[in-house]
């Protein structure tokens, strides 16, 4: 998982240094896939206008010119049963379903970092977005990715931190509280606006 902003420097640096880690875990551990994941320096975020660049074109690459297979770790800002948080997730899936990304590892909300702060719900939205990006066009997916990063890019300092599993799930049925469902289905809705078809 390279640091956008680190010892790699800038998107197009940290493109090839993604590349060149993809493909050092299948010569170095015999590996049978790679999980990536460029993570901001910054924001600590796979979400961000530049790390979802650096996934795109690194797994664009890896797709076009080998047969390895590549997955993705998700770590948007926001936590669960917010609405960003659901848009962090929807942005990387259309990046990556639309760059040829063979594994979409999953939503580690709040950065990943705090207990109980996943849910599937997160992991909803990705496999949703999946199949509403499947075969758009290039210039339809950019224009979609865009929308939806312009709709949360000012908000990492002051991301919403969400509720814990136990908070926004019913824990004895393990379904989402109503008031989740709304929060996710207002998400779908500004997806709609944003270009997917569902």
């Amino acid at each position: 998982m390279p640091i956008f902003g680190g010892y790699a420097g800038g998107i197009e640096e940290t493109t090839i240094v993604d590349v060149a880690s993809s493909i050092n875990s299948m010569v170095m551990s015999s590996a049978s896939w790679h999980l990536d994941g460029p993570v901001h320096i910054r924001w600590g975020s796979t979400n961000t206008r530049e790390t979802l660049q650096i996934a795109g074109w690194a797994c664009a690459t890896i797709s076009e010119f080998t047969d390895l297979m590549t997955g993705n770790q998700y770590y948007p800002c926001a936590g669960p049963c917010t609405e960003m948080c659901l848009l962090e997730a929807a942005a990387q899936s259309v990046t990556d379903t639309a760059s040829g990304r063979e594994i979409l590892s999953g939503v580690a909300a709040a950065k990943g970092v705090i207990t109980d702060k996943t849910t599937g719900m997160e992991a909803r939205m990705m496999g949703e977005v999946a199949r509403a990006t499947a075969g758009m066009d290039i210039d339809s997916v950019n224009a979609v990715i865009n929308n939806i990063v312009s709709s949360y890019e000012g908000n990492y300092a002051n991301a919403p931190e969400g509720k814990r599993f136990q908070d926004c799930y019913d824990v004895a049925t393990v379904t989402p509280t109503d008031e989740y469902v709304k929060v996710y289905e207002g998400a779908r809705r500004k997806l709609e606006e944003f270009g997917l078809t569902f």
